[in-house]
């Protein structure tokens, strides 16, 4: 396999907002790394300079490592609970508006594709790791970790289908 696939924005735009229903800052750490390297335009804006400067980049990452480890922990609110949920669906929107502005294309309609599929990977998510936990046994820390594995992957294969775009 010489390349990956192009995707277009609005396909691009669901599935990252799937990903950030999964795990919500893995899209966000991705794009800034992305914004930094010069190959993802977040907007003209401020706060979107700041998005791909090298403190926004350790910022990303930070709370997306935090994120992946409070998603261990026994106290953590299931993602599907009204406060996790609802930033998740605001996170989605906004990975999904940035991806179509950086395409050219209108925000409105990429913050609703990646609002939905942030919603669509919440339930899912929910779903499929209640559904290993049942049939495996495994505890929820392993089932977890596999998790971050699919919402890294497939966030990192997006990314990269919207680098090939030319």
């Amino acid at each position: 396999m010489d390349r990956i696939p192009s995707l277009p924005p609005p396909a691009r735009a669901a599935l990252l907002g799937f990903v950030a229903g999964l795990r919500s800052q893995v899209p966000v750490a991705l794009l800034a790394i992305e914004s930094e390297r010069g190959r993802f335009d977040p907007g003209g804006g401020r706060l979107a300079r700041r998005f791909g400067s090298r403190e926004g980049v350790l910022g990303a990452l930070v709370a997306c490592a935090g994120e992946l480890a409070a998603d261990k922990l026994p106290v953590t609110p299931p993602r599907t609970t009204v406060g996790p949920f609802l930033q998740r669906l605001a996170t989605g929107g906004t990975v999904g508006a940035a991806v179509h502005y950086d395409a050219g294309r209108p925000r409105a309609l990429g913050a609703l594709l990646g609002a939905a599929g942030a919603g669509a990977g919440a339930y899912a998510g929910t779903r499929a790791r209640a559904f290993f936990a049942e049939r495996t046994g495994l505890p929820g820390p392993l089932l977890g970790a596999a998790e971050d594995l699919v919402a890294v992957g497939l966030a990192v294969a997006v990314v990269a289908g919207g680098l090939s775009r030319a």
